[in-house]
């Protein structure tokens, strides 16, 4: 992260990450007339998305590797 953004973040705060409710306790959707405010969110801005772990290969099923190159004697 640069410079710049480090002291952008310490100024502003981080997103708290904490969804908005109405009265009733529900959700509040994101307003989309509203782009530079997310009212889903209480402080208005959305927490970053965490990075997900890579999958990792899984191997076939069938014959086993190498079995169909085995000399015969």
């Amino acid at each position: 992260m640069s410079f710049w953004n480090k002291f952008v973040e310490f100024l502003i705060g981080e997103p708290s990450g904490k969804r908005a409710r109405d009265s009733k306790g529900r959700y509040v959707k994101d307003d989309k007339s509203t782009p530079n405010v997310n009212e889903a969110y209480s402080d208005g801005r959305k927490p970053k998305s965490k990075a997900k772990p890579k999958a990792k290969a899984k191997r076939g099923r069938g014959r086993p590797k190498g079995s169909k190159n085995k000399s015969k004697k």
